[in-house]
């Protein structure tokens, strides 16, 4: 039997139903500097309900959660795992997700290697690039949707009389 195909997910279907499925994330590249973008987003997931397991060598934990130093080295399962690494960096991350038996390979705003992308749709991940899960939730899930924000209904063209 051979394993289902991932793919490139970039719609707001897809995006949604990411987000609504899977509520454990791995955030490798978590630092422990408010003011870094995925501090900022990893605590909005946890604010959010999500389950947020920081992965980077150089933290014993962040926001009050233990750190790991790699992928491999979180004990249990692992849905989302969510990248603020270099592109380059992106294929040894990307056979660490497929490893660990991640179902979502995400990489974040200013990310895209289609290498990485191919490694984890060939397993049967998931891929997102180029995106920010917390800017996503937000839009898709978070109440920022409410507001008209890329749904056409608040517009600055003028209704016609």
């Amino acid at each position: 039997m051979t394993a289902t195909r991932g793919r490139v997910v970039d719609d707001i279907a897809g995006l949604r139903r990411l987000l609504a499925q899977h509520r454990t994330i791995a955030v490798v590249g978590l630092s422990a500097n408010w003011y870094r973008p995925s501090y900022f987003a990893a605590k909005y997931m946890l604010d959010h309900g999500y389950r947020v397991i920081p992965v980077n060598p150089a933290y014993a934990e962040v926001l009050g959660q233990r750190c790991h130093p790699s992928i491999d080295a979180i004990p249990g399962p692992v849905d989302i795992v969510d990248a603020f690494r270099k592109p380059a960096e992106m294929p040894a991350i990307a056979r660490e997700a497929v490893a660990k038996g991640a179902k979502v390979l995400w990489m974040q705003l200013g990310l895209r290697n289609d290498e990485a992308a191919r490694i984890a749709t060939d397993a049967g991940l998931d891929v997102v690039m180029d995106r920010c899960v917390k800017i996503e939730h937000a839009r898709i899930l978070g109440g920022l949707n409410w507001c008209g924000v890329n749904t056409g209904v608040i517009s600055a063209r003028r209704a016609g009389v």
